[in-house]
């Protein structure tokens, strides 16, 4: 809902873009169903199972042994090597841990990163549909966002390099790129990513690369990363998290893999907003890198399992149209005839009772499209597609227009 200042003195004497920022239409539908008895919740991004216990234990080891003192605000230097590490054994890149910086949760990476880089006035060129906390990230700090839309094709999704190339002006500051997409599961190849990372170098523009789902992608042991098509010293800045492939979406841990000479930069930032991620909670990190392997084998697993539980249901509905994605645990479908995902996400749980995410969420070409997350239990899924069929499947849209 967006916010007058002038209905009020206090809102009054805020930054006007902070006091209109509007909350996301995904939190909007959440509220809408939160505490509804029985409904089945597939609007966030996370699974339905807890982190597992050795992780956990680790961190809760930690805080007993009194690990609760401030840190090194990069990380404590044994989990940036653990990243180190991590990144050469599924990239096959060589990264110092003075390349790597632990940041409380990916959004917070983001945020730093558009610190360290946006002025106002500054553009940042988006590829969407994507999560929506980078539009609001870059309108904050004043910048202007471009947006580029991935396209359904009957290949799948697909980004017009040419078309995105076109979109950077003398203004642009930074290319965003989510790969493995959400919410699409649009999955960038190393072919364009060595054309977005030779266009950037040429222009003197940043790559800003968020890749929180490389683990999760089924066709392949990992997503291409750009750190594999660039130089130790390219603009580009990756943003990474703990919180999809070992379940620790609410731990808020994340890392950025960047040029050695921002370290400083992101220190001293680091410093005067959360001032270090705490050290108990890098020790579960640690034993995540470590001993979770099997963690990521049975979670891409499942979703993958997942994911052909949804496509095989959706997929048989006249009304939807949808692309079973490489990667990542969403299904991204077009709903025919729907104009106002909002209130279609909304009507969903009156209706239904299924949580759903609205496709406006996530910028301009999203509308006309439902998020469903499908890292969650057959049962689970299963329940949610039944109560589902009624409104979207067969002799749904003649139901509807009767």
């Amino acid at each position: 809902m967006s916010i007058d200042p002038m209905t009020s003195p206090l809102l009054g004497d805020l930054r006007r873009d902070v006091a209109e920022l509007e909350e996301t239409a995904i939190v909007d539908v959440a509220v809408h169903g939160w505490g509804k008895e029985g409904l089945v919740p597939l609007w966030f991004g996370e699974g339905d199972r807890a982190t597992p216990d050795f992780i956990a234990k680790s961190a809760a080891d930690a805080l007993m042994r009194g690990e609760t003192f401030y840190t090194d605000q990069r990380g404590i230097k044994q989990l940036r090597a653990e990243l180190a590490a991590y990144t050469k054994r599924t990239f096959g890149v060589d990264v110092g841990d003075e390349r790597v910086s632990l940041v409380t949760a990916g959004m917070s990476g983001l945020w730093l990163v558009m610190d360290m880089l946006v002025e106002a006035g500054d553009e940042v060129v988006v590829v969407g549909p994507v999560w929506p906390n980078i539009y609001s990230t870059v309108t904050v700090h004043g910048g202007v966002v471009r947006d580029v839309s991935v396209a359904l094709t009957d290949a799948g999704w697909q980004l017009d390099l040419e078309t995105l190339f076109a979109a950077v002006t003398e203004r642009t500051k930074a290319i965003f790129i989510n790969s493995p997409g959400n919410p699409t599961g649009w999955l960038m190849e190393p072919d364009q990513q060595k054309a977005v990372m030779d266009f950037a170098r040429e222009r003197g523009v940043w790559v800003v690369a968020d890749e929180v789902y490389h683990q999760l992608v089924f066709d392949r042991d990992a997503a291409p990363s750009f750190l594999q098509v660039a130089r130790p010293d390219d603009r580009l800045v990756i943003v990474n998290s703990f919180s999809k492939s070992w379940m620790m979406t609410g731990w808020r841990l994340g890392w950025l893999t960047h040029p050695p000479e921002l370290a400083p930069v992101i220190a001293k930032l680091v410093q005067i907003t959360t001032s270090g991620v705490p050290q108990f909670l890098q020790r579960g990190a640690i034993t995540a890198l470590r001993e979770g392997d099997s963690v990521i084998r049975d979670l891409r697993a499942q979703c993958l399992a997942g994911r052909d539980i949804v496509f095989d249901r959706l997929e048989s509905w006249p009304m939807i149209r949808a692309a079973r994605p490489k990667a990542a645990f969403y299904a991204f479908f077009a709903v025919d005839g729907m104009t106002d995902s909002l209130a279609m996400a909304k009507r969903i749980i009156d209706e239904a009772n299924v949580g759903l995410a609205p496709g406006c969420a996530f910028g301009p070409a999203g509308e006309g499209y439902l998020r469903l997350c499908f890292a969650a239990s057959e049962e689970t899924l299963t329940r949610g597609l039944d109560r589902l069929e009624a409104m979207l499947g067969e002799g749904a849209d003649q139901r509807r227009s009767a």
